[in-house]
């Protein structure tokens, strides 16, 4: 039933999995079965914002894993009556068909039959849905990408046995990920990860991200991040175009060091529980992702005015108090507040007073830092 061949050379990304004889034997038909995973979202603190070749960061990223802002993924598959070379997919998003998020799907699975040659010999079936407002800057595809990944590996274990070893078997669903969608690879581990090489993390690397949970203070942990949303509408630039301007932007080179630079900064506060060192750079970074964007060519601008107004009376708020309450942004008008769980009472209570009647309906999402995906 198993066929296996060694990972061929590790430095050539591209080619890193590929294993054209891992295949199911038709004599030993595998048993129709189903994989749920739920995984999280993530926030970058240091931004991902520029790529090169197959979903290669042009700058390493670290983030935070979240939790209650997350994907749930059932894969279903049997053996095909009738053997083709084509990919056989059913797919449901929130319980209705969707035609373009299947074409993605489809599409995907199609570039990884090099990585997975058995899915061609299935008949699959994807049920998937979010708990929170889809391409609205909140890195759904973070989510939902790591959750396909880690069905597709536990695929490939349920069916040959071949990811038994635990940091492997993360390693590979990073590397799968991040071809789906870069942010992606840093969703499978828990609290932070760090994605794309660099000094200051050792065995860091472009084609998977790693766990960085060590490099976290007990106080970053108990990080809560509160999802204001100041709009529930699918943003008018997708990431994957704004990656793409980044190619022309006359401040791509020193933003990628910078983003470097700030990396190691980081790494230091987060590790000495340092909150005002924390907060400058995720404000700053989330500061920056935008500018890039609003001097792009074309330029393009996806904050909207009680975003503005939102982080006007952030900053008041923290100068009156003292608090160690800050914003970040991912690539849309919604503010991720961040902030330590010991002043989580008078956070919340503020937020209710002061910041909900600036929000979509009163929302938003009460989020923190979490243990990463969970096989369901």
């Amino acid at each position: 039933m198993l066929f296996i061949t060694q990972i061929r050379n590790p430095d050539h990304t591209d080619t890193m999995y590929e294993n054209p004889r891992l295949i199911l034997d038709s004599d030993e038909a595998p048993e129709p079965g189903r994989i749920v995973w739920r995984s999280p979202s993530n926030l970058a603190i240091i931004k991902y914002w520029g790529k090169y070749g197959a979903q290669m960061p042009r700058n390493p990223s670290l983030s935070l894993t979240l939790s209650a802002s997350c994907t749930d993924m059932a894969l279903e598959y049997s053996l095909k009556e009738v053997p083709d070379s084509r990919i056989g997919l059913g797919f449901l998003f929130h319980g209705e068909e969707n035609a373009a998020f299947q074409a993605k799907i489809q599409a995907f699975l199609e570039s990884l039959v090099p990585v997975f040659p058995f899915l061609t010999q299935l008949q699959m079936s994807i049920q998937t849905g979010n708990s929170f407002p889809h391409s609205a800057g909140i890195a759904s595809s973070a989510s939902s990408m790591s959750a396909l990944a880690l069905c597709l590996c536990s695929l490939e274990d349920a069916l040959f046995g071949t990811l038994q070893e635990p940091a492997e078997f993360d390693r590979k669903s990073s590397f799968i990920a991040r071809l789906g969608s870069g942010s992606a690879c840093r969703s499978i581990f828990p609290h932070a990860a760090v994605w794309g090489a660099s000094a200051a993390v050792p065995d860091s690397s472009d084609a998977y991200a790693v766990p960085a949970e060590h490099l976290l203070h007990p106080g970053f942990k108990d990080l809560h991040d509160d999802i204001l949303i100041v709009s529930s509408q699918e943003k008018s630039v997708s990431s994957r175009a704004g990656h793409a301007l980044m190619e022309g932007n006359p401040y791509a080179e020193a933003r990628y060091a910078q983003a470097k630079s700030r990396l190691s900064t980081l790494i230091d506060a987060l590790g000495a529980g340092d909150w005002e060192a924390f907060g400058k750079i995720a404000e700053d970074e989330a500061l920056t992702l935008h500018a890039l964007m609003m001097c792009s060519n074309p330029s393009y601008m996806l904050l909207e005015p009680n975003t503005i107004a939102l982080i006007q009376k952030i900053r008041a708020y923290r100068a009156e108090t003292k608090h160690p309450v800050y914003f970040s942004l991912d690539a849309g008008p919604n503010i991720h507040l961040l902030y330590p769980g010991e002043i989580i009472a008078e956070v919340r209570g503020w937020i209710e007073e002061e910041l909900t009647p600036l929000l979509v309906d009163n929302w938003f999402i009460q989020d923190w830092v979490g243990e990463g995906p969970e096989e369901l």
